[in-house]
C-alpha cells in the first residue's frame, strides 16, 4: 500500500467502531494527531450505532467487526441506506480471500489486515477519503480473478417487481401496510426509528409516492 501525501481540502470526519475499548482509544489518539482527519465519534460494535454515526455527519467509518456480531447484509445495508455517501474501511482483518470478496460486494472501500502498521492504516483512510479504494496488494489478483469469473455479482434476494425493492425494504413496507408506526416497526425489525424513517423515505422516492400509504398501494399494484 502506497503512502499518499496529498492533503484533503477539509478534514475527513472519521468515526471509529471497534469491540476493544483500548484499541478504540489508541486509534482516536493516533488520528487526532493528523490535521487532515477529524474524529467525530467512537463506539463498540452495535447496529444501534447508526444514529450516532449519522448525527456525527460521518464521512468515513473505520470498523473491525465485519461479520462478527452483525449480519453484514442487514446492518451495512441499513447504514448505507441511511448514509449513502459514507465510506467504510475494515481493519484488523484476516487474510481470507472469501471474506475480502464479501466485503467488496458489501460496498467496502478499504480492507486492512491484522498485521498492518499504523502507517498502513492511515494511508488506507487517506486513500479512501479521496474517493479511491485501498486493499492489500496480495488481494488484487483475487479481485481480478473474481471479476473475470463473474463471481463478484451477488444475488441479494430482491423481490422481482417494477420497483425492484430490496428484501429489507419489502419487509419494512409489509409492516407499514399493517398500520404499524415507525416505533413499532423499529421494535419488530430491531432497528432504530431513524433508520426506519430513512428506509420509508427512500422507498417513497423510489416508487414516486407522496406518502407511506400511497407507497404501499403502488408496491402492491406493481407486483
Amino acid at each position: 500500500m502506497q503512502g499518499n501525501s496529498k492533503q484533503l481540502s477539509s478534514p475527513t470526519r472519521v468515526f471509529v467502531m471497534a469491540e476493544n475499548r483500548l484499541l478504540r482509544e489508541t486509534l482516536v489518539r493516533l488520528f487526532r494527531k493528523r490535521s487532515e482527519i477529524s474524529i467525530v465519534g467512537d463506539t463498540c460494535c452495535s447496529e444501534f450505532a447508526i444514529d450516532a454515526i449519522a448525527s456525527a455527519e460521518t464521512d468515513l467509518l473505520l470498523i473491525d467487526c465485519f461479520e462478527r456480531k452483525h449480519r453484514p447484509d442487514d446492518w451495512l445495508a441499513d447504514l448505507q441506506e441511511s448514509i449513502p455517501e459514507i465510506k467504510v474501511v475494515l481493519f484488523g482483518m484476516d487474510e481470507d480471500a472469501e471474506v475480502f470478496l464479501r466485503a467488496v460486494r458489501r460496498g467496502i472501500a478499504g480492507y486492512v489486515l491484522k498485521n498492518a502498521s499504523a502507517t498502513d492504516l492511515l494511508d488506507a483512510v487517506r486513500t479512501v477519503a479521496q474517493g479511491e479504494a485501498a486493499c492489500p496488494p496480495k488481494f488484487c489478483k483475487v479481485l481480478f480473478k473474481a471479476l473475470a469469473e463473474g463471481t463478484t455479482e451477488e444475488t441479494d434476494e430482491r423481490g422481482i417487481s417494477q420497483f425492484d425493492l430490496t428484501q429489507r425494504q419489502r419487509q419494512l413496507m409489509s409492516l407499514v401496510a399493517m398500520g404499524l408506526s415507525n416505533k413499532e416497526i423499529a421494535a419488530n425489525l430491531n432497528l432504530s426509528e431513524f433508520t426506519v424513517k430513512n428506509h420509508i423515505y427512500r422507498v417513497m422516492k423510489q416508487v414516486d409516492a407522496q406518502n407511506r400509504h400511497e407507497a404501499v398501494s403502488l408496491i402492491r399494484n406493481g407486483d
